[in-house]
């Protein structure tokens, strides 16, 4: 049973009322891989940086969350960058300078759990390495997919949500903010948008809707549960936080790996629920510190003894 993260890594460049606060380890795809190995989860997680002191501090910081860097993962001319700049609220705005390609494969056996989503899957010319992996590893791994759009990197808007429609038939679940289910179908309502999607095959969808919670889809019903109780101090890496705890909560109730595909599909929403409890308050507890500081094992279970905290 592992895990197996590809996507962008990258450095954040935080600024708050133009000012530089911190640079932060981060992407999308990367605070799953660390989040998921903070809680103790076997992780492998492949992606593309330099063998720069950017890409140094990356690798150092993920190797210490006990996450497997894929060999050929250090193959680019320089580590990407995003540079967040964050609203009074907290709330990020990013820009990229970032090249996205894949040279390495997993030399561990297959996966139980594929995570993938955000730049990796509709930037070229890596996006279509991205996809074909899915394909590959399909047939032994739960599909976790989070769109994460990101419009200041996508020149085709069509283009884009052609891959996204071909990932979510192969996805298994699917989480999505309703930002960016508003900005791939702006005249529908998220909530039917994300109904239409549980549709073409995933057996869970659930919509983050920021302080309002999330709502999650499953073919038993429908469930909401609230936005976490605490002091926001920002809100870089919330939604990768939710995924991770999502999948970690999947894994808990047994649920990962292609030969569990029928009980995932048949999930009830007593389950659905305490899965999306248990992603909401990781991301609460991320959402309380700067940067994506995804909590280990110990500080989510402190958290969760906090009955306040979802209440």
């Amino acid at each position: 049973m592992r895990a197996l993260v590809i996507g962008e890594a990258l450095i954040d460049i935080v600024e708050r009322d133009g000012n530089v606060t911190g640079e932060y380890v981060g992407g999308s795809p990367l605070n799953v891989a660390v989040g998921l190995g903070r809680l103790g989860r076997p992780v492998d997680f492949l992606t593309h940086i330099a063998a720069d002191s950017r890409g140094q501090r990356i690798r150092e910081y993920v190797e210490a969350s006990g996450v497997q860097l894929v060999s050929g993962s250090l193959s680019a001319e320089r580590t990407p960058t995003a540079r967040a700049m964050l609203d009074p609220a907290g709330r990020a705005t990013y820009t990229f300078d970032i090249d996205w390609r894949l040279s390495g494969t997993p030399e561990a056996g297959p996966p139980a759990v594929l995570h993938t989503g955000s730049i990796a899957t509709v930037l070229e010319p890596g996006c279509l390495a991205t996809a074909a992996l899915v394909e590959t590893y399909r047939p032994s791994a739960t599909i976790t997919f989070d769109p994460n759009i990101r419009p200041a990197l996508i020149d085709d808007a069509d283009a884009a949500r052609s891959r996204i429609d071909r990932l979510l038939e192969r996805a298994d679940v699917v989480k999505v903010s309703d930002e960016d289910l508003r900005w791939l179908e702006p005249e529908r309502p998220p909530e039917e948008v994300a109904a239409a999607w549980l549709e073409a095959g995933p057996s869970v969808v659930v919509v983050t809707e920021g302080a309002e919670g999330a709502v999650a889809m499953c073919r038993a019903g429908k469930v909401r549960v609230p936005a976490g109780n605490v002091q926001v101090v920002d809100t870089v890496g919330a939604g990768d936080a939710f995924m991770t705890g999502l999948i970690d909560a999947l894994w808990s109730l047994d649920l990962l790996g292609a030969g569990r595909r029928a009980q995932l599909h048949a999930i009830d929403t007593d389950a659905l629920t305490t899965a999306v409890r248990t992603a909401t308050l990781t991301a609460a507890v991320t959402v309380t510190r700067a940067g994506a500081d995804l909590p280990d094992r110990a500080s989510l279970r402190h958290a969760a003894e906090s009955s306040d905290i979802l209440s």
